[in-house]
């Protein structure tokens, strides 16, 4: 029988505690699109949407035709899917994740290691890294989309150590003075502002709970007296810390950049870039891989001394974190984002109302397509038959092959395309 290359997925919801719940979430809008039958429980947070072949959450096929039932068992099957280029360079492995993320609640300051340091952390202590990848990784808004991501300008940071003095009691007159004296060397800049950071993060706990409660009582006080509380960034600090009480990671604020994406702005997070998701809804794509140090905003293990270790103490602006796309020079209709790594390219797909008939190219790569809006009917010569194409669909889509759709929708349709551009 001929060989079913492009087929539908039904993918893993991840309910971490940080998600939105019920039908807030952009998530669990996607499962029910995808699957009308899909329950899906108003209390419950729908946190993330894992699309590809990742061992903990592999991807279910719902083609009948086919044997295997997960992606990764049938990639293992047909590694010619994957393209000769991928299938060589990534060891017959679908080298990215893609995933969707619905943020209710901040997720822990984070960074993710190198490949040598992931190898490290996975041999030592296999239970909270999983694997030995890196894991770069790009998020893509899909609504208004916050976050903290890298290190801000010093200047920022000698601002708020003169008007927030409980961030400054906690990273010390010594360190605060170092940072203070620097003259714009490179190396300097980074080990000052390394002392800062590890100052502040190995802070006893009895000194930090204190210095934050008086902080907190006093931008409480201020703001109910209508004064402007920015010179502390209040509004952020009262917002982080009602969700996460007494915890390091409310004084991150003053260290790194408050991000704030618009649709279909991205930011991509290179390895040991200090980051945090605050709220939002965003498309995200990564090396295959689950790894991340962590050290505050979270209940879960934390790792504050290879965090400070790893991380790239490079001070910049919040602007010089979004990561455009390049327009597609064969299609008007596609916008490529196309980090500095090989293992994923992300492609939104823009459809127009005015078109009814479009081909998705074939590509050199297996990918794997999200309909975020639109509805159409899709036919390849590699599925074998029609493939009913809307809101929430997930299509893989093996290496050179083409899909053309029939759109059905009258506003267009809006689709993501995670892939492998060697």
């Amino acid at each position: 029988m001929e060989e079913v290359r492009v087929f539908t997925l039904t993918c893993a919801v991840q309910n971490y505690a940080w998600g939105k719940a019920g039908l807030d979430s952009e998530v669990a809008q996607l499962v029910v699109g995808g699957d009308p039958l899909a329950v899906i429980e108003d209390d419950k947070p729908y946190a993330e949407l894992w699309m590809g072949a990742h061992p903990k959450a592999d991807a279910q096929i719902k083609d009948n035709r086919i044997s295997e039932t997960t992606l990764g068992e049938w990639i293992t099957h047909f590694p010619g899917s994957l393209g000769s280029k991928v299938k060589d360079t990534f060891q017959g492995q679908l080298p990215f994740l893609f995933k969707v993320l619905s943020v209710n609640t901040a997720l822990s300051i984070q960074a993710h290691p190198n490949r040598e340091l992931a190898a490290r952390l996975h041999a030592q202590f296999p239970e909270h890294y999983p694997d030995d990848n890196h894991k770069p990784e790009m998020a893509i808004a899909l609504t208004r989309f916050q976050g903290l991501c890298g290190f801000r300008p010093v200047k920022e940071i000698l601002g708020f150590l003169k008007s927030v003095p409980e961030f400054h009691a906690l990273v010390g007159n010594e360190a605060a003075e170092e940072l203070q004296c620097i003259t714009g060397d490179v190396l300097c800049t980074k080990q000052a502002l390394k002392k800062c950071f590890t100052r502040m993060m190995n802070c006893e706990k009895k000194v930090f709970v204190d210095q934050l409660n008086m902080l907190v009582k006093r931008v409480t006080e201020e703001a109910a007296a209508g004064k402007d509380t920015s010179e502390c960034n209040g509004e952020l600090l009262l917002h982080l810390h009602s969700q996460y009480p007494g915890d390091i990671g409310c004084f991150s604020i003053y260290f790194l950049n408050y991000v704030v994406l618009e649709p279909n702005q991205a930011m991509f997070l290179g390895a040991s870039e200090p980051h945090a998701y605050l709220y939002g809804d965003c498309v995200e794509c990564m090396a295959c891989s689950d790894n991340t140090v962590r050290a505050g905003l979270t209940p879960k293990y934390i790792d504050v001394n290879t965090l400070c270790d790893m991380l790239h103490y490079t001070p910049a602006p919040a602007s010089s974190k979004l990561f455009p796309p390049i327009q597609d020079p064969t299609d008007p209709f596609v916008s490529i984002y196309d980090p500095p790594v090989p293992d994923f390219t992300v492609m939104r797909i823009q459809v127009p109302a005015s078109v009814k008939q479009y081909t998705v190219a074939p590509l050199d790569s297996a990918g794997i397509l999200l309909v975020v809006e639109g509805d159409a009917t899709a036919t390849s010569a590699a599925a074998l038959s029609d493939i009913s194409l809307k809101r929430g669909t997930v299509l893989f889509i093996s290496a050179n092959e083409a899909v053309s759709l029939h759109v059905m929708s009258q506003s267009g349709m809006t689709m993501f395309r995670a892939c492998c551009l060697l």
